[in-house]
């Protein structure tokens, strides 16, 4: 039988924000490590105090796009600039639909001549897949080939091409040192370079999370015990902490990085979105993933998100054709939602999760950190009983002590210290997805706030993507 490809899974189930809402999946599940090493806290902890290392070998997908065509390939399916991208440098990887609308985000190496590998999410890895098959727009073949190393979760043999370690926090630099027995090298943000450690050839891509310093580590699999090893025994005297699937998901809060735009393949009548839709898998990442929260909107464009939107307006350049050129150039000049760090009122949550020790109605249950309980979470954002934006990741920072949730609110109401509310919960008593329990829906005031939210964060993302056009009254995107 043929395998049933996205849009005929798309016809059979008719609605399709009702479909997404009702998927029997919860959020995205972080394999190959422990929920816990010692405590989510502490392991929260220990990247604003010391150091931690990610483990991030198993949950994200790879893709190797390799030829003579890759480059153009690649700068034709992003919005961003490939101006003095070489060899030894990484960018965000950002690709639109034809209309405009995000597909998601990863991040670009450039490994080698005509080599560059994608990592991350599987909506733009999916993309670029798909266009490497696909007639150029002069109706010839790219010369490329790509290579997918799926993500573990999706896989039996339990390897992977190459393991991908994240040091980072304040000692980082330090404990790097002492892995590689010299200093480290000091990097610009998203440059990389080839460093020994414990015999091993390492790829380091300088990188930071949460506004702390530090590195993307990663190399050939068969050397990950003798790197991961190293760098164990390199942190034992300064504070380096191994952090789980718990901790882990919820860095992002700090950060200020969204990760779960929901990727605007389910309409377009563009011939090259019915034919991406004819391509993909009902199995593909549209296929099964989930939509939670309280936001509901009449149809699955409601969804849809522009990089205006999440902070990525800044990095569209029309300085080369690409795949949603004149629909962003349309956009450009419209009004866009603004990315915020809500802080949710404490009295506020500690009532919603109070209402789980009585016997009558009951808030959705908050889980620590991480409160999320789809693969794109959307929850209503309100002021005067109007919804002017919408929550897209919630959870709980034990640096901050606090609440938080990354939203995207309308421009008029970005103002620091401003109260808004938050909609806790489905509606109706909660869709049937098996992370959804019988409920009712609590309103949260919450404060408008910055992203990153973090001080250490705004004050380290000042030169970087996510601190573009900063201005004393003005809200930056991050």
């Amino acid at each position: 039988m043929t395998e049933q490809t996205l849009q005929q899974k798309l016809d059979q189930a008719g609605d399709v924000v009702d479909f997404l809402r009702n998927q029997q999946v919860g959020p995205n599940v972080y394999p190959g490590v422990p929920a816990e090493y010692s405590n989510w806290r502490n392991e929260q902890r220990a990247w604003a105090k010391s150091a931690v290392l990610f483990n991030q070998s198993y949950h994200m997908v790879e893709l190797y796009v390799r030829g003579p065509d890759a480059f153009a390939l690649l700068e034709y399916t992003a919005i961003n600039s490939f101006k003095n991208f070489t060899v030894n440098k990484a960018k965000q990887y950002v690709p639109v639909t034809p209309d405009g609308y995000v597909i998601g985000d990863v991040i670009l190496f450039y490994l080698a001549e005509n080599e560059f590998s994608l990592v991350g999410r599987a909506p733009a890895i999916e993309w670029v897949e798909f266009h490497a098959q696909y007639p150029k727009p002069d109706g010839s073949k790219w010369n490329v080939t790509v290579e997918r190393d799926e993500r573990t979760a999706l896989r039996t043999d339990g390897k992977r091409k190459n393991y991908r370690f994240q040091l980072q926090g304040p000692n980082a630099m330090k404990i790097l040192s002492q892995a590689m027995g010299q200093t480290a090298p000091d990097l610009k943000f998203f440059n990389m370079a080839h460093v020994d450690i414990n015999g091993k050839d390492v790829i380091a891509l300088r990188h930071g999370m949460a506004g702390q310093p530090g590195y993307e580590l990663f190399g050939p699999w068969e050397d990950y015990q003798a790197v991961h090893s190293a760098l164990v025994e390199a942190g034992k005297n300064d504070g380096l902490t191994l952090v789980g699937g718990r901790a882990y998901s919820s860095n992002t809060l700090e950060s200020g990085w969204l990760p779960s735009p929901l990727p605007a393949f389910y309409t377009g009548d563009s011939q090259m979105m019915k034919d991406f839709r004819a391509w993909a898998s009902g199995k593909s990442y549209a296929g099964v993933c989930s939509i939670g929260g309280s936001y509901v909107p009449d149809s699955i464009e409601g969804y849809y998100l522009t990089p205006w939107d999440i902070g990525y307006g800044h990095i569209v350049k029309f300085d080369h054709e690409f795949v949603g050129r004149e629909a962003l150039e349309r956009m450009a000049n419209e009004t866009h939602k603004t990315k915020v760090t809500l802080a949710l009122n404490t009295e506020d949550v500690m009532a919603a999760i109070s209402s789980n020790f009585a016997k009558g109605d009951r808030a959705k249950y908050f889980e620590f950190p991480s409160a999320v309980y789809a693969m794109h979470p959307f929850d209503q954002v309100k002021v005067d009983g109007k919804v002017i934006g919408v929550s897209t990741w919630i959870g709980y920072s034990s640096n901050e002590g606090a609440m938080l949730s990354l939203a995207m609110i309308d421009p008029a109401h970005v103002e620091f210290g401003k109260e808004v509310t938050l909609v806790w919960g489905e509606p109706n008593g909660g869709t049937s997805k098996p992370t959804v329990e019988p409920h009712v829906q609590f309103e949260i005031r919450a404060t408008v706030s910055p992203v990153p939210y973090s001080a250490v964060a705004r004050d380290s993302y000042a030169d970087s993507w996510r601190q573009k056009g900063v201005g004393a009254s003005t809200l930056v995107n991050a």
